[in-house]
């Protein structure tokens, strides 16, 4: 895929310079143009989401595939009757989710009304929709007025940005403007969820929990397995290989079977540095042990190993407890060229 090169311009949010921020975004938006911001999660590359026109330059910016869809990120409540055409038990228990999750970061897959283009959804019945509770993001689609298509601003496959110095380091020259709105807060994707009448499905884990979502319903929360046995992808974020280092990962309990005879191996750990380790690099997720810390640095964690002119990675599991599950469903991903090549991963 050819890519057009264009200026990048970065603008800060900070010391009052939202307004400004905010009102070139959404200029560039109206022109039919992308733009990457910062959400509660990870940051997003967004285009209007009703303008198949817009919609393209998205895939094409990030080299993404058009069987992959699109979440649409919505100015407010208002917008899911447009967007959505779900039967009335469903209607019900996604009133009471977006009472208690929204905004933030849960993902709503639901099916989808004629309004949607079939750009956004990959031509699949059902569209994902969401409502970010980043202050920048809100203001940008509240000013826009309409809905927003905003997968994560990095090429395919690659480790999502959390910062806007990530998003820069993948799309520069790519894009007209990245919004820097500083860290994101919850440093993994949002958790989507499909709606049915008889409950719930997590087809990504992420900030919300299972548990959480309990009191909504029963739910099911789909394995890596259940992915990569269909041949359709239903949400962002479902292929096998994602959110990937260039480098080499893998997931393994025994860090030192998994180093073997490497001499620039690096560690991804959980809360500690093993003794007497060989490792040519660490970074440690959270030393105290609290896996939300965990997950706000490991995108940034991953992207710094994966600069240390490495040969290896290697990361260590973390509990699949709460948000727990969301990590390793993104170190499993992120290893999963390492599995193809016959690893003896965890």
């Amino acid at each position: 895929m050819e890519i057009a090169r264009v200026a990048t311009e970065c603008l800060p949010t900070g010391g009052g310079a939202v307004e400004e921020a905010v009102e070139r975004a959404v200029r560039l938006l109206r022109d039919g143009q992308t733009v990457a911001l910062p959400t509660e999660t990870v940051y997003g590359l967004a285009a209007d989401a009703l303008r198949p026109e817009a919609v393209v330059k998205i895939f094409e910016a990030k080299e993404r595939p058009f069987f992959d869809p699109l979440i649409v990120h919505v100015p407010g409540v208002e917008w899911i009757p447009r967007l959505t055409a779900a039967s009335a038990p469903v209607n019900a228990r996604v009133r009471a989710l977006v009472e208690r999750f929204w905004p933030g970061p849960l993902t709503l897959v639901l099916p989808r009304t004629e309004e949607v283009p079939d750009l956004v959804t990959s031509g699949m019945e059902t569209v994902a929709v969401r409502m970010s509770a980043h202050p920048v993001f809100a203001a940008v689609v509240r000013a826009f007025g309409k809905p927003l298509a905003a997968p994560s601003a990095n090429r395919f496959g690659r480790i999502s940005p959390t910062c806007a110095e990530h998003v820069c380091s993948e799309l520069s020259g790519r894009i007209p403007l990245v919004v820097d709105g500083g860290a994101c807060l919850h440093g993994v994707e949002s958790t989507i969820v499909a709606v049915r009448p008889g409950g719930m499905e997590i087809l990504r884990a992420g900030p919300v929990t299972a548990a959480e979502l309990g009191e909504f319903g029963e739910v099911e929360l789909r394995s890596p397995a259940a992915h990569a046995g269909r041949s359709l992808v239903e949400a962002p974020g479902q292929l096998a290989s994602h959110y990937a280092p260039r480098t080499l990962m893998l997931l393994a309990s025994d860090l030192g079977a998994a180093r073997g005879a490497s001499e620039r191996a690096g560690l991804l750990a959980w809360r500690s540095v093993p003794a007497g380790h060989a490792f040519a690099a660490v970074e440690v997720l959270s030393a105290s042990g609290d896996l939300r810390e965990a997950a706000s640095s490991l995108f940034a964690k991953m992207r710094r190993l994966d600069a240390a002119g490495l040969d290896l990675i290697v990361a260590e599991p973390v509990p699949e407890d709460g948000v727990g599950v969301a990590i390793m469903d993104r170190l499993r991903r992120a290893s999963h060229r390492a599995v193809e090549k016959g690893s003896d991963v965890y």
